[in-house]
């Protein structure tokens, strides 16, 4: 886990000249209107977001995320995407980013080292914090029938930051007595949908994919069960957070959880509750930094120390 380590650590202290630079960049802010008196930054709060999915899907789906907000707020909601997972962390951090979206572990990292707080999450079907999967796959014909068979075998992962996309896939093979950072030629390929697009194509053997991205596949008719083959498949993982930063104004901050924790979202279209792969979803639902022990319990056995992530 070293190599890891250390490569994370080098992305975190870069991260303010790329945030500097523009790499975690404005893409959508909600229609004007008159700032209520507690807006930050002269009426306009920033919402950072992870890279997941196709950027130029993801665009309209949050920027109507963040007119739902923005209306309740009183205050412009401007959405930013991250190039990567630190650089979302390391905007909250330089506080350049009011509250944002994370994954599982780059919530754990956030909240370490930037003050994250979690507050809510996209619910699931029963109103409780809903969940999602990470998978280890490949497909028929490339010669491996069974996790015993990666060992040796380049590996796509998306992003050292990403939970499903890393952390979780490494958790199942360090189970199987397969070491992650050893025994698998692994590379990062910047965003789940990158990871299914090298499987799809057979770029590489084996991979991560998670259940949020097939469901966008699925939806989007590139996705056929019968073209992939999982060898292995996660137990419940927690949504990815939203989280506020910790060091906001406490009025501002409580009014801005207040919203996030109660927000309807039977407004957005069908569509894109679907692409997020959160179909039949109505709302978010409230959620606190103890949600994500289990993740941290993970961190453990992978033994990731993570006051090694800082600077």
């Amino acid at each position: 886990m070293d190599r890891i380590i250390s490569g994370f650590r080098r992305i975190l202290l870069a991260a303010p000249a790329m945030v500097a630079a523009g790499l975690v960049g404005t893409a959508l802010a909600g229609p004007a209107r008159a700032a209520v008196a507690d807006c930050p930054n002269g009426g306009s709060v920033r919402f950072a977001v992870v890279p997941a999915e196709d950027t130029a899907q993801l665009t309209p789906i949050y920027g109507r995320l963040a007119d739902l907000i923005g209306q309740r707020l009183g205050c412009k909601v401007v959405v930013q995407f991250g190039t990567n997972y630190t650089a979302v962390i390391e905007a909250m951090r330089a506080n350049r980013a009011d509250f944002a979206q994370f994954g599982a572990f780059s919530y754990v990292l956030a909240h370490q080292v930037a003050g994250a707080e979690a507050v809510a999450n996209f619910a699931g079907p029963d109103g409780k914090p809903g969940v999602y999967y990470a998978s280890i796959t490949t497909w028929p014909g490339s010669g491996i029938t069974s996790l015993a068979d990666v060992k040796g075998k380049p590996f796509a992962f998306s992003d050292a930051a990403s939970t499903s996309g890393h952390l979780i896939p490494s958790y199942g093979l360090r189970k199987a007595g397969i070491d992650p950072t050893k025994d698998v030629q692994s590379f990062y390929t910047g965003s789940h949908t990158a990871s299914f697009e090298a499987l799809r194509n057979h770029k590489v053997p084996v991979g991560e994919l998670n259940s949020t991205a097939v469901a966008a596949a699925k939806l989007q008719g590139f996705y056929n069960p019968a073209d992939y083959v999982t060898l292995w498949q996660s137990e419940p993982i927690p949504n990815g957070p939203l989280a506020v930063r910790g060091n906001l104004d406490p009025g501002f901050k409580k009014r801005l959880t207040d919203i996030l924790q109660t927000l309807d979202l039977s407004s957005m279209p069908a569509h894109d509750m679907k692409y997020l792969g959160k179909a039949g979803v109505r709302g978010l639902a409230p959620v606190d930094d103890h949600n994500y022990d289990g993740i941290r319990d993970v961190v453990t056995v992978l033994h990731l120390d993570l006051s090694k992530m800082q600077d």
